[in-house]
């Protein structure tokens, strides 16, 4: 704000009132900064420009389909919808013949022994006729015993062997560690060394697995007469 103009006299001529040029007011004295105090510029920045606006890409337009197009994509249609039922009907019948044969997987393991027991029906009414016969206070005689046990340990062995088991014939045989267990040694002049001199038990096998090894007493070559 200008100040009011000063109206001085001048002593000298004293011939009225001088006008003086205004004087600018005293500037004010720069502030000191305030220490810890945050300066803020003030100054403006450049002004950011915004995107300009585009106008949206229009969507293609799908060509139109001709008739047979149309009834050949309903014919593709129709065809993936007749797989997909069949895919379904598979994976049903394969779930249901999983059940089926886990089922009949159980019963064979429950009833693996059915057959041979079957076959060995018979022996117990051989060994019942055998009992009868002995508890006869007429008494049968000792050859009709004989007799009676002879068919039972045929018709075991018949059935037996059916099954697959098989008797391990070992005596007069050269010794074999896999089917035969030795239990000692003996001389012999009459069978060759190394070979089976006598059997004490049988053995068995079960096809071609081992069963139970034979017991056996092995032969060996007497010993020489020491010299006098």
């Amino acid at each position: 704000m200008m100040s009011d103009p000063i109206i001085s006299k001048n002593p000298q001529t004293d011939a009225g009132p001088t006008q003086v040029e205004s004087q600018p007011p005293a500037q004010t004295e720069a502030l000191e900064p305030v220490p810890g105090a945050v300066v803020i510029d003030a100054t403006p920045g450049p002004v950011a420009e915004l995107p300009t606006a585009q106008a949206p890409e229009e969507a293609p337009v799908a060509p139109s389909l001709s008739a047979e197009e149309v009834q050949e994509l309903a014919a593709r249609a129709a065809k993936a919808q007749e797989n997909w039922d069949r895919y379904v009907r598979a994976v049903a019948d394969l779930e249901n013949f999983k059940k089926r044969a886990a089922r009949e997987r159980q019963e064979a393991t429950k009833y693996a022994n059915e057959s041979l027991l079957s076959r060995l029906v018979p022996v117990l009414d051989t060994f019942d006729m055998a009992l009868a016969a002995v508890n006869n206070p007429q008494g049968a005689n000792v050859d009709s015993l004989k007799t009676g046990i002879s068919m039972i340990s045929t018709q075991l062995k018949s059935v037996l062997l059916e099954a697959g088991l098989e008797e391990i014939r070992a005596a007069g045989k050269p010794f074999d560690p896999n089917i035969h267990e030795a239990v000692s040694q003996q001389e012999s002049v009459e069978v060759p060394e190394g070979h089976v001199m006598q059997q004490l038990r049988r053995g068995y096998r079960f096809r071609e697995r081992l069963l139970r090894p034979a017991t056996v007493i092995v032969a060996r070559k007497p010993a020489e007469p020491e010299a006098q």
